[in-house]
């Protein structure tokens, strides 16, 4: 349905951001934004609870603006949203950003990011230390095969460790499940998948409650520096006519960052009444405690290397020179990479 739906959309999304200046409309009353059951996305938690993107639209000349959050399980189904227009803007990885930003010939771009936090590969097998210990038999589960965050870092780290264009010796591997369903196989010691590419909380929790569950590898091995994993998204078309609420989207992840690194517990809070995780406070508190996980930001981490690698294997046709090329202009402040 994905690839079907891209296909159905890029010539308008290409003829709309080609001729798009015509006449602006009003800007949107009302805008749907996705997300995700991780708290990778703690700050977008934040801006839902405490209505960021509302006050910071009203500071903009925009006082009755309505924000709608839809919960989606994965990115795949929520760009597809975006691209059938039920959607406003996508909470998701950089993958599907960058994915839709080739397909659609830069139809669909960044506006910010808001995390940059390490997702690691998990497995309960104790024989499989690194990826070399991987049998054809042995099962890791992933968001979406080969185009999610974890299939690509994947693909990255496998090259790292097999050698030159062997980024795909694991890629056989792999099942798409969502994180939890994935979680819920591998706690579940006769399921098939005992290895999961996960991301927090559920990297934490399978690590506490799992017999024998340990890391194999981090994203922070495979690209240092850190890749940003929340990134809000949204067609040209949107963003030309509504550049205040883009405006807002950004100063209210600027807020919503630094409140998350001041006032920690008090999001943790807002996380666990919004998404129904039911860790403690007290747990969740402690995984905000473990390297990487307070690596909150709005500028773009890794995602030229990232994008290099998506070229080279064929899922962009086109690689692009500089981030700034797949984010809005209004962006370009950030200081990403």
């Amino acid at each position: 349905m994905f690839k079907s739906t891209l296909r159905a959309t890029v010539f308008a999304l290409t003829l709309s951001a080609a001729f798009g200046g015509a006449a602006h409309a009003a800007e949107k009353t009302e805008i749907t934004i996705t997300k995700q059951p991780s708290i990778l996305y703690l700050p977008a938690i934040v801006m839902e609870k405490q209505k960021l993107i509302e006050k910071q639209a009203a500071a903009l000349g925009l006082p009755n603006l309505t924000v709608q959050w839809r919960m989606f399980s994965g990115g795949g189904a929520a760009t597809d949203a975006l691209l059938s227009n039920n959607v406003d803007i996508v909470n998701s990885g950089l993958g599907n950003l960058l994915l839709l930003w080739d397909r659609t010939r830069g139809g669909v771009k960044g506006i910010v990011t808001n995390s940059a936090q390490p997702v690691v590969l998990i497995s309960r097998e104790a024989r499989i230390k690194t990826l070399k210990d991987f049998q054809p038999t042995d099962k890791i589960a992933v968001p979406t095969v080969r185009i999610s965050t974890q299939a690509i870092l994947l693909q990255m780290a496998s090259e790292q460790a097999f050698g030159t264009g062997q980024w795909g010796k694991l890629d056989p591997n792999t099942v798409q499940l969502g994180h939890p369903d994935a979680a819920g196989a591998l706690s579940n010691p006769k399921h098939e998948v005992a290895s999961h590419f996960s991301a927090p909380p559920f990297d934490f929790q399978e690590l506490k409650n799992i017999p024998g569950a340990h890391i194999v590898l981090s994203s922070a091995d495979i690209i240092k520096g850190g890749l940003s994993q929340s990134t809000l998204f949204t067609t040209t078309a949107f963003a030309k006519d509504n550049p205040k609420t883009i405006d807002a989207v950004i100063a209210a992840s600027k807020e919503a960052v630094e409140y998350v690194k001041t006032h920690t517990r008090e999001s943790v809070e807002m996380y666990k009444e919004l998404s129904g995780d039911r860790t403690s406070i007290d747990d969740l508190m402690a995984m905000m405690k473990q390297p990487g996980m307070m690596n909150f930001q709005t500028a773009p981490a890794g995602s030229m290397q990232f994008a290099a690698h998506m070229h080279k294997v064929g899922i962009l046709k086109t690689e692009p020179r500089a981030w700034t090329e797949y984010f809005l202009p209004v962006a370009a402040s950030l200081n990403g990479n």
